[in-house]
């Protein structure tokens, strides 16, 4: 049987078959006989009024969420986060650390004209990539474990977009009111009155923008000489294009996408529910303990009837993505816990039990239903997929850890010349070419002694050090916190044959830090 959604074969949906009741019908006047009475494709009788149909909506026109200011525990642990997260973000470019007079000493910074990343007291290098791959691999194990153990607590707190659209509703509240007020002025004709007020509350959000997108550029240069530069309008081209682009995204995506952002944009609510189950912690209505609803006055004349939601809609005026908690697990909730602190407060001022919302596991709820205790939230969160995920984000955080505090300052790296392998001198002897590169991971200039180990008879010279000083050791001065490359030749007596032999570098320094690298020494084969 052919599908009505499937393409004509001249292009185009055939939007005159609709689908009722899972049968298939068009507006064609042709009699219901012409097809079997059980068919499943049936074509409605010509006197029948001609249907439209029209495709299914991927996408909902947004209403605007109005939500309304609300205080209590979860209320001000958002402010907390909030206010450290962007205080972090805003203040950090501008905190200083003293790493000497051959290094920046901006606290963090991400220099990409030298390739170093700076985080205080830490350096990494280019090839010491596999550190930022690390912290990458431990926000991802960390994003699941934080949600295995308590649902979409980062999306309700600690999330960019999150912490933004907080800062931009309350800016809405500051300028505009509290929901009510705000829905009126929504409502209200477009007066110069209007006008005014959304200029000055959009003229408010360029700013956020603003700053949000100049710190960001803060923290690939010294943010005092940046924003001098950027001032006087000698800054790069790059760091105004990068600003206007974050100002705009911010604004848009904080200031009037807000919730469609979470709700369309973002894959993490759809990849959460493979790590949520029964015995995760997320916010939860309990029904069977709210239904059915009804006002106070009601529940006072038919004791009994009704249970605990008196149907106020606190918890929907408080969500700021505008969802109703109680039609159960939704992609729209962010599990800020919101809605918990709207209801808590509503129970105490009518005298009933808080929790009707709560933080709560599924399997809690059906036991407590049934008249049981809930576990406490220690033990709910000791299980065995929070333990083993908390044990792989620790480990690796662990190895970083000795990787990093382990890790040696002074690094060598040979590539021998292969055109041609070796050369004849005049004395007999035979000489081969290498290049040698020798890393000075400290910001202080570094004497480093070069050696030739395992090659009998071996000397050693350079482009800066004659053939009359050649010799098995040499010493080279490094620059700091860069790579300086040395043409090295080295040569043995007549007779010799190919063989392995190692290049030994060592900081003349109280580290003593040494590294080797095995390589071959070409000679002619004898016939």
């Amino acid at each position: 049987m052919s599908n009505p959604d499937d393409p004509k074969p001249g292009g185009g949906r055939d939007w005159s078959v609709v689908v009722e009741d899972g049968v298939a019908k068009t507006n064609e006047p042709v009699s219901s006989a012409v097809a079997e009475p059980e068919a499943a494709t049936r074509r409605h009788e010509p006197h029948e009024p001609s249907r439209e149909h029209l495709p299914e909506r991927l996408y909902e026109p947004r209403k605007a969420v109005h939500n309304k200011r609300i205080d209590g525990p979860f209320r001000r642990f958002k402010w907390l986060v909030m206010l450290v997260t962007l205080g972090i973000y805003y203040v950090t470019p501008w905190l200083r650390w003293d790493r000497g007079p051959y290094a920046p000493d901006q606290a963090v910074l991400v220099d990409l004209a030298n390739r170093r990343f700076y985080m205080f007291s830490i350096e990494i290098w280019p090839h010491e990539f596999y550190f930022v791959a690390g912290l990458l691999i431990m926000a991802g194990i960390g994003l699941f474990l934080v949600t295995s153990a308590v649902g979409r607590a980062w999306c309700g707190y600690a999330c960019p977009q999150t912490v933004w659209t907080d800062l931009f509703q309350h800016v809405d509240r500051f300028v505009d009111g509290d929901r009510n007020a705000r829905v009126r002025l929504d409502a209200a004709p477009w007066t110069w009155g209007k006008v005014m007020r959304r200029a000055f509350k959009w003229s408010i959000y360029l700013v956020i923008g603003f700053w949000t997108g100049g710190a960001w550029i803060m923290y690939f240069a010294d943010a005092p000489t940046l924003v001098h530069d950027f001032w006087r309008g000698e800054a790069a081209p790059v760091a105004y294009i990068t600003v206007a682009i974050l100002t705009l995204t911010t604004v848009t995506l904080g200031g009037f996408m807000r919730e469609q952002v979470c709700i369309y944009m973002c894959p993490w609510p759809r990849i959460q529910t493979a790590m949520l189950d029964e015995k995760s912690l997320i916010v939860t209505y309990k029904d069977w303990r709210g239904e059915p609803r009804g006002s106070v006055k009601k529940a006072q004349k038919n004791p009994g009837q009704f249970g605990d939601c008196i149907d106020c809609t606190q918890c929907v005026q408080v969500c700021p993505t505008g969802i109703d908690i109680r039609e159960g697990p939704q992609i729209g909730c962010i599990t800020c816990a919101l809605c918990i602190d709207a209801c808590d407060k509503v129970m105490k001022d009518i005298g009933r039990p808080r929790g009707l919302i709560d933080y709560a596991t599924l399997e809690d709820c059906e036991r407590e239903a049934a008249g049981g205790e809930p576990k406490s939230p220690l033990r709910t969160l000791m299980r065995p997929r929070t333990i083993a995920y908390f044990m792989i984000w620790a480990g690796i955080g662990g190895a970083l850890l000795f990787a990093l505090g382990n890790r040696s300052h002074t690094e060598l790296t040979v590539a021998p010349d292969r055109n041609p392998p070796f050369m004849l001198l005049s004395d007999g002897s035979v000489r081969n070419s290498y290049t040698l590169k020798l890393r000075n991971m400290e910001s202080r200039p570094r004497e480093m002694e070069i050696a030739v180990e395992g090659l009998a008879g071996g000397v050693m010279w350079t482009d800066t050090i004659g053939r009359d000083e050649a010799s098995s050791v040499q010493r080279v001065t490094v620059p700091a916190d860069l790579v300086r490359q040395v043409r090295a030749y080295v040569a043995v007596p007549e007779g010799a044959e190919s063989q392995q032999f190692t290049f030994r570098v060592t900081s003349l320094d109280a580290q003593r830090e040494t590294d080797t690298v095995q390589t071959r020494f070409d000679a002619p084969e004898e016939e």
